[in-house]
């Protein structure tokens, strides 16, 4: 009868414990957002050309409808005529994966070669608190 006591409580701990192991919460895993500074630099105003093909196909404004897009904008420095600056940013990863996924991208790898751009590229990700500079930004 002990045996079988003993047995029973046993029995009725693990299924306990797998139970309670079943139904942890997980905490939420927020996506962070993402921004990619890309410097395209060429030779004999290769780049801005190639800015200027992205914009006249249409790549551009595709890109910035695509769903999880927040900004796709090119800057082109004072002091460096033979570079554009692209400030490309998305709400997530997984949104810059299925843009990095999609047909588009061989259309602008393909223009990128077309003009010979070198880049250099830096990733920025998103923090959700509140900056502590923010009282020296004038708005």
């Amino acid at each position: 009868m002990k045996k079988l006591l003993l047995l029973s409580f046993f029995s009725l701990f693990f299924m306990v414990s797998a139970y309670a192991q079943t139904e942890k919460v997980k905490p939420e895993v927020k996506s962070k957002a993402l921004t990619v500074n890309i410097y395209y630099t060429g030779t004999n105003g290769s780049a801005r050309a190639f800015v200027n093909e992205m914009k006249s196909s249409g790549t551009v404004d595709a890109i910035r409808s695509e769903a999880g897009n927040l900004r796709y904008e090119y800057f082109f420095p004072e002091d460096n005529s033979e570079t554009v600056l692209l400030i490309d940013s998305w709400e997530s990863q997984e949104a810059i994966d299925k843009h990095h996924a999609t047909p588009m991208m061989k259309a602008i790898t393909t223009l990128r070669e077309k003009y010979d751009l070198h880049m250099k590229v830096e990733r920025y990700v998103s923090v959700d608190e509140q900056a502590s500079d923010e009282k020296f930004i004038r708005k």
